[in-house]
């Protein structure tokens, strides 16, 4: 690999250390507990009678947008070279919607709500064409570490800001409410403006060094969200041609959809049984930590056991970690869990994109790297409604986390009946 090479590697890795902030500050530690202890609350300073599952309502909504905006332009980038002008426009999008969440307050739940959902667009619509420049750019035979390494810098990238963000609410005088309590109103406030601000400076480098890779000209005429639908249908169609490529996504579909829902339903379900604020917010941040070295791990694993039972071990932790949550009722139990979140998460995903990867047609990596996401996406509206649901009809967020479990289950089963090897080869021309 030449230097200019690892110049454009490192400046894509370092995408995921900026927009990792929106995922541990914003859908993982602070703002779900904006949300139930702010933004939530009623006149009278009570809390809304479905907080819990309006938090799980507003995931799903998110997902369910994200998921129809990369449906159409997946397709569209690979008709065109703008990869990065999307990544941008929707990263623009994403850091502008997070800093707005600074001017909300009480009760302003709807506010906070479709804020959180232009942020979730922007940080997964930027992800579709993220994840697409990867074939491009990887090495031959490197895809697996370069992946890892990634999600290793979001890790810690992500993991620094969440430090500084809970010293913010460690240190800042906290709020007195209408009903006596007390909550670190301007401390997380500030903390939406440092996640804004951080995804967009650490975006640079990738807009200023990764070069946007040509595409053939394919011929075709007319609008570019005419060619989007085109080649929409055409992928509905070469997708039956890589049967194990669409097997892995199915699989995907499932157990990712469980990690997700995992990811942003934790710290409410522990605000919900009395878990404190520094608890769930410090677990959070040794989740990060512990994440580094474990995806760094599960990159050496990968290269021993392959991408794929690597992969069935991280679901099978998961598993246990669903399983586990109804027993949780001290902040040891969710230290504990958080831990241990951080040993599988970074190494699951990384080696699911990097297998996924693997199995994919370069040519038509942004137009499958869309279905790949969209399918994560489309499902992603599934887990928190199931959660959501759950834990409205039942009254009960402990069982709302176990309903997890089959999400799990099905997509480890379904990963066991992947042939790896075969989708590798369909995949070489």
């Amino acid at each position: 690999m030449t230097v200019n090479d690892r110049k454009i590697v490192n400046a894509w890795c370092l995408y995921d250390w900026a927009n990792s902030a929106f995922a541990t500050t914003i859908m993982a530690a602070v703002l779900p507990l904006y949300f139930r202890q702010i933004a939530a609350l009623n006149a009278d300073g009570s809390m809304h009678p479905m907080a819990l599952s309006l938090w799980g309502y507003t995931s799903a909504v998110a997902m369910f947008f994200v998921a129809v905006l990369s449906l159409i332009l997946g397709p569209l980038a690979d008709s065109r070279a703008t990869k990065k002008r999307y990544l941008s426009m929707f990263m623009g999008l994403g850091a502008v919607a997070t800093a707005a969440l600074t001017f909300t307050g009480t009760g302003d739940w709807p506010w906070v709500a479709g804020l959180f959902i232009l942020g979730s667009i922007g940080f997964a619509g930027s992800e579709v064409f993220y994840d697409a420049l990867l074939p491009h750019i990887a090495p031959p035979g490197q895809v697996d570490r370069i992946s890892t390494r990634a999600y290793a810098l979001g890790y810690v990238g992500g993991g620094i800001l969440l430090i500084l963000n809970l010293a913010m609410i460690m240190i800042f005088p906290e709020t007195v409410l209408a009903d006596g309590t007390t909550v670190p109103l301007w401390a997380m406030r500030l903390s939406f403006l440092s996640v804004g601000l951080w995804w967009f400076l650490f975006s640079l480098p990738l807009l200023r060094q990764v070069p946007e890779p040509t595409v053939p000209h394919s011929g075709e005429l007319g609008p570019g969200l005419l060619i989007a639908f085109r080649r929409l249908r055409a992928t509905f169609g070469d997708i039956k041609k890589y049967r194990q490529l669409f097997l892995f996504i199915l699989a995907f579909w499932f157990y990712n959809d469980g990690v997700s829902t995992i990811i942003k339903m934790a710290t409410f379900f522990g605000s919900t049984i009395g878990i404190g604020t520094l608890d769930l917010v410090g677990a959070l941040v040794l989740t990060q930590i512990i994440g580094v070295p474990a995806s760094f791990g599960f990159g050496r694993l990968a290269g021993r056991i392959g991408a794929k039972r690597g992969i069935l071990i991280g679901i099978a932790v998961y598993t246990l970690i669903a399983a586990s949550g109804y027993f949780i009722s001290k902040p040891l139990h969710f230290w504990l869990l958080a831990g241990t979140v951080g040993l599988v998460q970074g190494g699951t995903q990384a080696l699911s994109r990097s297998l996924f990867a693997a199995m994919v047609p370069r040519e038509k990596s942004a137009e499958f790297f869309g279905f790949y996401n969209i399918s994560g996406k489309f499902a992603g509206v599934l887990g928190p409604v199931v959660f959501a649901t759950v834990g409205q009809f039942t009254q009960s967020s402990r069982l709302a986390v176990v309903s997890l479990l089959v999400f799990f289950i099905v997509g480890g089963l379904l990963l066991l009946k992947v042939n790896v090897d075969e989708g590798r080869a369909h995949a070489t021309p």
